[in-house]
């Protein structure tokens, strides 16, 4: 029977959400497979437990717009220099041939042109969440076929936000109107779009986010807000909300807070997104899925076996080992959110039928489920595939070396605090020559201390979301300078989570504080008062030692 309360049936949504995570964690399953699995029990083909209402689709839209926010705030470019030109080559080669070859395929399947077009980009694009996920839970985001992969996948999303933008102009070029008019009209008013952004992050963003980041709550709440905002825009100025967000996030890209504010918006983010996956999945026909079986077998094969090969044969060619191009290619081996976002913007402006947004979700749980596995198991996939792999593979891996050479600790140490203890420090180690990362919660001393070259990011100690962005992987210590016991303590259980194996060392008020912290593991304990006064002593008598000479009597 069909729930009548909006708030019954929100809460029937969040009761088997949690239901079905906990199943999907149990079978080591991305979330977005219980949560479309959840989407069809409650939707008409299950129990018709809940309808169409308008809430639970706000929700969703609100989901993807953050969803594409966050993708521009975390758009780094730098990511894509680091490791060279086998971001580009591999992520836009991946994407030209994928969308080829899915393209003759879906006409092989009988599809028209334009659903086969659609069918076939859906096909390119990979999960960034899902694949960031599983290589963090592995720790192998800073090894070398995971920066590559990073690479790819952010020029991958570069990509669906330009397909985004050109199926918006296709939509609207619809009847009467010249679709050549049409694109010049997109083109002028998206070059005015991107003029006005860049006024706004060169002359308004930087210092308004400046004062907002001595609240928290505040920063958040802007954020949140500039999303909509940018959402709405773009829908105003004919594009679509999509764009409009991610370009939102890509005008605070490159300020000091977008480490934060990503990490603050990932679990609203998450929540919003339940309900378009829900959404979707109760808007899907099993009766008509059944039909698509084989069709949906087809493309699955083709994502799951085609995409690692056209990555492998791209790495080989530039002169990487078959090992990284073979891990690295192993996350591209299923589709993304993003296709499933495309599907419903094609059902949106009519270009597709539901048979095909069910066809493309099919793909999506098939692919998703079974590359799950095969990146958990990646190296025993890799050791019992390895000598039928040589073809991919060089005689001299030259590319490999010279990223290994690159490859090498950016960070020797990862402090935490910019006070002036903290401050103090980071020059004594600078002028040492340690190579050094600062954190600190003050936008004032992260502004400061970045105009005297540090490298320095804000961001909250406390936060483990955060903590996961930082290059822990590199760093020999972690020091921090705060004197607060629950912060360190909080620091202490997050480094724990994300893995960390190197030293740490934490300032302390009090000697029992010291004992406290030495038993939970901490390496050095510092006491800025008494290292001081210790130190002040020390130079006093070694002054008084060279001195006593000058100081005797006469004989």
């Amino acid at each position: 029977m069909m729930l009548e309360s909006v708030f019954a049936q929100i809460g029937m949504v969040l009761g088997l959400a949690v239901l079905g995570g906990v199943l999907a964690q149990w079978l080591r399953q991305p979330l977005i497979v219980a949560f479309i699995g959840v989407g069809i029990l409650l939707g008409p083909s299950g129990l018709s437990l809940v309808d169409q209402r308008t809430e639970i689709e706000l929700f969703a839209r609100l989901g993807i717009a953050l969803l594409l926010f966050v993708v521009g705030l975390k758009l780094d470019l730098h990511i894509i220099r680091t490791v060279g030109p086998v971001a580009l080559a591999s992520g836009l080669g991946q994407v030209v041939f994928t969308s080829a070859l899915g393209y003759v395929i879906a006409l092989w399947l009988g599809m028209s042109p334009v659903t086969a077009l659609y069918v076939a980009v859906a096909l390119t694009f990979s999960s960034t969440i899902i694949i960031v996920k599983l290589l963090s839970d592995k720790r192998e985001v800073d090894a070398l076929h995971g920066r590559i992969a990073v690479g790819f996948l952010i020029v991958q999303d570069i990509v669906v936000v330009l397909v985004m933008i050109g199926l918006t102009a296709y939509g609207q070029a619809g009847g009467d109107v010249n679709m050549g008019w049409e694109a010049l009209r997109v083109l002028l008013t998206g070059a005015a779009m991107l003029v006005g952004l860049a006024l706004l992050m060169r002359y308004v963003l930087p210092r308004l986010l400046h004062r907002l980041a001595h609240s928290s709550e505040l920063l958040m709440l802007f954020a949140i807000a500039w999303a909509v905002i940018g959402a709405m825009s773009g829908e105003a100025l004919g594009f679509s909300k999509e764009v409009g967000a991610f370009l939102a996030g890509v005008s605070i890209a490159s300020t000091p807070y977008r480490e934060q504010v990503a990490s603050r918006l990932v679990s609203l983010r998450d929540f919003l997104l339940l309900f378009f996956f829900i959404e979707l999945g109760a808007t899907l026909d099993l009766g008509m899925l059944g039909a698509q079986l084989g069709a949906s077998v087809i493309l699955s094969l083709f994502v799951l076996i085609g995409n690692p090969l056209i990555v492998m044969a791209i790495m080989g060619y530039m002169g990487y080992r078959k090992r990284t191009g073979f891990l690295a290619g192993l996350t591209v081996a299923q589709i993304s959110e993003f296709s499933l976002i495309l599907a419903a913007m094609g059902l949106a402006l009519g270009h597709l039928q539901e048979e095909t947004v069910g066809l493309i979700t099919l793909v999506g749980l098939i692919t998703i489920s079974v590359s799950t596995y095969m990146i958990l198991y990646s190296h025993v996939l890799y050791e019992w595939l390895a000598p039928r792999l040589s073809i991919f593979e060089r005689r001299v891996a030259h590319r490999e070396l010279d990223s290994l050479e690159e490859a090498n600790n950016e960070v020797d140490v990862l402090l935490v605090g910019l006070g002036r203890y903290g401050a103090a420090l980071a020059a004594e180690l600078r002028a040492r020559g340690c190579r050094l990362l600062a954190v600190d919660f003050d936008p004032t001393a992260v502004q400061q201390h970045a105009r005297d070259h540090y490298r320095v990011c804000y961001g909250d100690a406390e936060d483990p979301e955060f903590l996961a962005t930082l290059p822990l992987h590199q760093a020999s210590w972690v020091v921090s300078t705060l004197r607060d016991s629950a912060i360190n303590r909080m620091l202490l259980h997050g480094l724990r989570q994300q893995g960390f194996t190197g030293k740490v060392a934490i300032a302390v008020s009090h000697i029992r504080d010291a004992h406290r912290f030495e038993q939970g593991g901490v390496d050095l304990m510092l006491v800025p008062y008494a290292d001081a006064a210790r130190e002040a002593a020390i130079r006093l008598m070694t002054a008084q030692a060279s001195a006593e000479p000058r100081g005797g009597k006469s004989a």
